[in-house]
C-alpha cells in the first residue's frame, strides 16, 4: 500500500454550544473540503460535544475529506486533562454510512479515534493544552487557541523519521 501525505489547513477558531473549536482539514484536494461537506459536517458538530464539566470549554476538530468518505473527529477537552472523542462519518459504507453522499453524516458507534492523516494535531493539540491551561498559575485559553498547527501538510508535524 502506498502512502502519501496530505494537505493540513487551519482555519480559525469558532465557538459552537458554548465551546470554542480550533480547526484543522486535512484533504488531498489542493482546493480544499467543498463548502457543502464543510457546511454539513459543521452542522454535526454539536452532537459530538460533551456537557460542560468545569473545564475550560475547548474543542479541536480534524475535517478530512478522503477518496472515499468525509470524516469529522471532535476532540473535546473534560476533567481538566482528559480528552473526550466523538466522531461523524459521511459517504463510507464500511462504517455505516447509507449512501456515498459527503454531506451525510452519522455517528459510527466506534472505538477509532482517527487515522494516520487525522492523527498529528492530536499530537499538538496535547502539547499545547499543558503548555497553556495546566502549567500555566491561571490557564490562558486565548493563548490555546492562538496555538495551531500551521497550514502545510500532515507529515510536517516533527513526527520521527527514518
Amino acid at each position: 500500500m502506498a502512502f502519501t501525505e496530505k494537505l493540513l489547513t487551519v482555519p480559525p477558531p469558532i465557538e459552537v454550544a458554548g465551546r470554542r473549536i480550533k480547526r484543522y482539514h486535512v484533504t488531498a484536494d489542493p482546493a480544499g473540503i467543498a463548502p457543502e461537506v464543510e457546511k454539513a459536517a459543521y452542522a454535526m458538530l454539536p452532537k459530538l460535544l460533551p456537557e460542560p464539566d468545569g473545564t475550560p470549554p475547548a474543542t479541536f476538530v480534524v475535517l478530512h475529506r478522503g477518496d472515499d468518505g468525509a470524516y469529522l473527529n471532535a476532540y473535546s477537552w473534560a476533567w481538566d486533562n482528559v480528552l473526550h472523542f466523538r466522531g461523524a462519518s459521511a459517504g463510507q459504507p464500511v462504517l455505516g454510512c447509507p449512501d456515498r453522499d459527503p454531506t451525510h453524516f452519522i455517528t459510527p458507534d466506534l472505538p477509532w479515534i482517527g487515522c494516520v492523516w487525522e492523527l498529528p494535531p492530536v499530537l499538538h493539540e496535547r502539547d499545547a493544552w499543558v503548555r497553556h491551561i495546566l502549567t500555566p498559575e491561571v490557564p490562558d485559553i486565548e493563548a490555546y487557541l492562538n496555538d495551531s498547527l500551521p497550514d502545510g501538510t500532515t507529515g510536517d508535524r516533527g513526527c520521527s523519521r527514518p
